[in-house]
């Protein structure tokens, strides 16, 4: 499945893509009477939905098939057409944000275009650190302030959703704990960030203004055919990409992070309870930022996003996120 939370008269709600449309959870499951359904109502919000877990999903899988039945008026009353409906982020309000560190190719570039060698720490933990979870952006504009624009950056990356609550999940198990994947861009104020980060503290201020999620979440199911489960977890073979004003920028894959989302999890779990609308991303994968394709002189003289331009993240299968940089006055 594809959940969505997309704009109806200025109300956020929530929604699965059915074919070239999108249906209305809530108004779907009060008009299927005659279906045995698990949950009494359907929320219209995507944490509340992600908390009713297996039983809401088991209902909207039956909810698509009876929905493809129905006549086309019947559908219409019930669903808004993907193609000019505004798409939020599937979860616009997660209940917390952190994001990974797990692709060894960005942090070996990073670090040795800064001239020291790679951390040996790398190897033993899974890090993280938290954003601001309420910052978030789906596709469409991302607001920024002058000083973001100092040496403005995207990076590309791969997010998990958390589906059930939990503590201290060992790897193992962890995956049972995953709502679905969606694309992430992690915005990134350079200047801001590698001053603050001389204080070893942050990234807080480079970081907190924006990240944007989306177009859509997707199960895990959805995905079983390019899943590979190993003893550290599941690896997903998903191509990653990244355009900028049309122009291809970056390429990786999500199977290519050394610490699975499963090892993460269980990192960030110990001692800790994660809950249902919790987003973890994976980390910016090889590539996926101007830091480090400016340090390893692809791009000479270096290139920064500035206001107007348009930057396409996308991840096989889990969707195409375009964001415009807009300056705010």
């Amino acid at each position: 499945m594809k959940l969505v939370t997309y704009l109806a008269n200025s109300t956020e709600r929530t929604g699965v893509i059915v074919g070239d449309r999108i249906m209305d959870l809530k108004r779907a499951h009060a008009a299927a009477s005659a279906l045995t359904l698990q949950c009494s109502s359907m929320p219209s919000e995507m944490n509340t939905f992600l908390r009713y877990g297996e039983g809401a999903l088991s209902d909207v899988r039956q909810l698509i098939s009876w929905f493809t039945t129905v006549s086309g008026e019947a559908q219409q009353g019930l669903s808004v057409p993907i193609e000019g409906t505004t798409l939020c982020a599937p979860v616009p309000h997660p209940t917390s944000m952190r994001d990974g560190y797990a692709f060894r190719q960005h942090v070996e570039a990073a670090r040795r275009n800064r001239g020291v060698e790679m951390i040996p720490e790398f190897d033993e933990i899974p890090i993280f650190y938290f954003t601001n979870h309420q910052a978030v952006f789906g596709p469409g504009d991302v607001h920024v302030q002058p000083l973001h624009c100092d040496k403005l950056d995207f990076e590309l990356e791969c997010a998990i959703v958390i589906g059930k609550q939990g503590r201290n999940i060992k790897a193992s198990e962890a995956d049972s704990y995953v709502a679905g994947l969606m694309v992430m861009n992690d915005w990134s104020a350079r200047t801001l960030q590698m001053k603050e980060m001389m204080l070893n503290l942050g990234p807080a201020k480079g970081k907190d203004f924006a990240t944007s999620i989306g177009p859509w979440l997707v199960t895990l199911d959805e995905l079983a055919d390019v899943t590979t489960s190993t003893p550290q977890g599941n690896q997903y073979d998903l191509a990653m990409s990244t355009v900028i004003n049309g122009i291809h920028v970056s390429a990786g894959n999500v199977k290519d992070m050394s610490w699975t989302f499963a090892q993460i999890i269980e990192r960030a779990s110990y001692g800790v309870t994660l809950y249902p609308g919790d987003v973890i991303g994976s980390g910016t994968c090889g590539t996926g930022c101007f830091l480090e394709l400016n340090g390893s002189k692809v791009y000479d003289p270096a290139w920064w996003l500035k206001p107007g331009d348009a930057v396409t993240c996308a991840v096989d299968r889990l969707g195409v996120l375009t964001n415009t940089v807009v300056l705010d006055s």
